[in-house]
């Protein structure tokens, strides 16, 4: 049975109300400007909504606008810039379906038909209201006669046309659903890629968030092979809401839940769920990712990965982005900060002032400045804080197990005693590695100068904390600021530690990275890491893949194959491509030791029986298809 496709045009093919937007150009120099676009809006959403009647909907927002027909020429410029973002990406389907596409509108044809012209859609498809205009071209009304003005004009309008086979109709709101309930629609789709109204989407025979979930349901040609609003985003432990909101601005469909989950909770939660994003509590283990039926890809929104069981992530072909520089300098000013808060004993001071203790003294109260400081790992944030600290003074001494190369004076140590012994403050920005299990211990913490203050930012099992209580305690190390802890509660509220009540010791707890800066930067990289393996399947910076940086495809289909990296994988898969007489347009290839990421762009033509020879292929761990 053929298909014919109805189209409203305000808030459905273009983001806006058309009338609203002429508002704002009419009523630019108006002191009440803000409160009459205001009140058109209202008056606006009573008549989709069906709460007054159209014609009088009309009535009162043309009153208010005091309109010139010169005035139109600007209101066609701006709605070609507002419209609907996955209408815009569709253009094929109104190209290919031009004779089968309607627009039936509450609006005016003056403007309504320059802009889907555009579109492959003719005047003679567009039914709408047209403006009446008085002698000085001013918009004094519409025509009372057009069917469209009048209230459910739309029904009149479609049964009118007499449409052969089955009629579906597109639009935001309840006018647009009446055609349905008076029987000459088939199917309603509530189009809320715009505006989210609920009297529609409460009568829908569908709710479209865009127009690539009506393609997507009606098996039609479109942009995206999947729709986005199908993807599902699960963002665990209070994630910024900057990740949110991009992700949801994408299309995706996105939940956060502010806490992190235990396993048997998460194993749960994360079935259905094609993307995962936490922090550093929640644990991403085998059970969990057994369970997580169509994930694809795992976003730490961190620098630690040691919660996610990297190996058997990769192996199920999920692909792990975390933030590694994000929160660097939110890392580095605290350390900065805690140095001088140490070596001026500020936090004695401020207990004894607390507990009304007046204590104005100098005794073990020094400048930074002239002073060694120990850099424990000279990674991204040793080597920013090596530069900082010499700015401000300081000596600068490092140690790394790998070869690095010395930021302005900086002095490399060839052993962690030599660096010990040098220096008066010894901070400390290791990796996540397991082997740096108690790598500050009774035998390190004996080697560092009597009266020196160490630092730890980096991991919680780094420090052997009773060994460093037992040094504090003796008073031959004169403070410590500990930021992490080898054991740290899953949610906020009670805690104990060796350390507490000790003079001279800064606790904070495992904020280090934990700025709004830091925390805006990070849900900024991470989403747009994972948009972009999602959308065009680049795994650059993924910490568990061979990463592969792609082009955008123009005019093409994408076909991603995650396999194991076993030999023969890629001539498999060039004998299936030319089974099919496919014309590839470029391929890449990517490989670590156990998984292969093959990408290969096809002309947009093809026997789709070659999906499925792709995925049988032996060692296959996943397969997808880009349009």
């Amino acid at each position: 049975m053929s298909r014919k496709f109805v189209f409203d045009f305000d808030s459905t093919l273009t983001r806006v109300e058309a009338l609203d937007v002429l508002a704002e150009i009419t009523l630019t120099n108006r002191p009440d400007r803000e409160a009459v676009i205001r009140e058109i809006q209202e008056i606006t959403n009573l008549g989709i909504d069906g709460d007054i009647s159209f014609t009088e909907s009309l009535e009162r927002r043309i009153r208010l606008l005091g309109a010139h027909r010169d005035d139109l020429k600007a209101l066609i410029e701006e709605l070609r810039q507002k419209i609907s973002r996955s209408i815009e990406a569709n253009k094929e389907f109104f190209t290919k379906y031009a004779p089968d596409i309607y627009v039936i509108s509450a609006g005016f044809k003056e403007f309504i038909v320059p802009i889907v012209a555009e579109y492959n859609i003719p005047s003679e498809r567009v039914f709408a209201n047209t403006f009446e205009f008085d002698e000085q071209g001013r918009i004094v009304g519409f025509d009372a006669e057009n069917a469209l003005a009048k209230h459910n004009g739309k029904i009149e309008c479609l049964r009118a046309l007499n449409l052969e086979g089955e009629v579906q109709v597109i639009g935001d709101g309840y006018s647009d659903y009446v055609m349905r309930e008076a029987g000459i629609a088939h199917k309603f789709f509530a189009y809320t890629e715009n505006v989210h109204r609920e009297k529609a989407a409460r009568f829908a025979d569908h709710i479209t968030p865009n127009l690539d979930e009506f393609l997507f349901v009606n098996k039609l040609p479109r942009n995206l092979s999947y729709p986005k609003n199908r993807i599902k985003i699960l963002l665990l432990e209070n994630v910024h809401p900057v990740a949110f909101e991009n992700l949801s601005e994408e299309g995706f469909t996105v939940e956060v839940v502010k806490s992190s989950l235990s396993e048997a909770e998460l194993i749960e939660k994360v079935k259905g769920v094609h993307v995962l994003g936490i922090r550093s509590k929640t644990q991403v283990t085998q059970k969990v990712l057994d369970a997580a039926n169509k994930l694809m890809v795992l976003g730490a929104f961190c620098i630690g990965t040691t919660q996610i069981d990297l190996k058997y992530a990769r192996e199920k072909g999920v692909v792990v982005f975390n933030a590694p520089y994000s929160n660097t300098r939110s890392v580095v000013e605290l350390a900065i900060g805690e140095i001088i808060m140490l070596m001026r004993s500020i936090f004695p001071r401020s207990t004894e002032l607390h507990a009304g203790q007046w204590n104005k003294t100098a005794a073990n109260s020094r400048e930074i400045r002239g002073k060694n400081l120990g850099i424990v790992g000279y990674g991204n944030i040793g080597k920013q804080l090596s530069v900082l600290a010499e700015a401000m003074g300081m000596r600068v001494y490092y140690y790394d197990v790998d070869e690095q190369l010395a930021l302005g004076n900086a002095i490399k140590c060839d052993s962690l005693e030599a660096l010990m012994n040098v220096s008066d403050v010894v901070t400390l920005h290791v990796d996540d590695n397991p082997a740096n299990r108690n790598f500050i211990g009774e035998r390190e913490l004996a080697q560092m100068r009597p009266g020196a203050y160490l630092i730890n930012l980096s991991r919680g099992f780094v420090v052997d904390i009773p060994a460093l209580v037992a040094v504090l305690k003796t008073g031959r190390l004169a403070g410590a600021a500990i930021d992490v802890y080898p054991e740290e509660p899953i949610g906020n509220g009670a805690f104990e530690t060796e350390l507490r009540g000790l003079e001279n010791v800064i606790l904070t707890p495992h904020i280090g990275g934990s700025t709004e800066e830091a925390q805006r930067d990070i849900a900024g990289f991470v989403p747009s890491k994972i948009m972009e393996y999602i959308n065009s399947g680049s795994t650059v910076d993924a910490v568990n893949f061979p990463n592969i940086r792609l082009p955008k495809q123009k005019n093409a289909h994408r076909f991603l194959h995650i396999h194991a990296n076993v030999p023969g994988i890629m001539a498999q898969i060039n004998r299936v491509l030319a089974s099919y007489n496919l014309n590839i347009i470029g391929q890449y290839l990517s490989t670590d030791p156990e998984v292969g990421y093959v990408i290969t762009d096809v002309d947009k033509d093809y026997n789709k029986e070659v999906i499925k020879d792709l995925k049988n292929i032996e060692n296959t761990i996943r397969f997808r298809v880009l349009y």
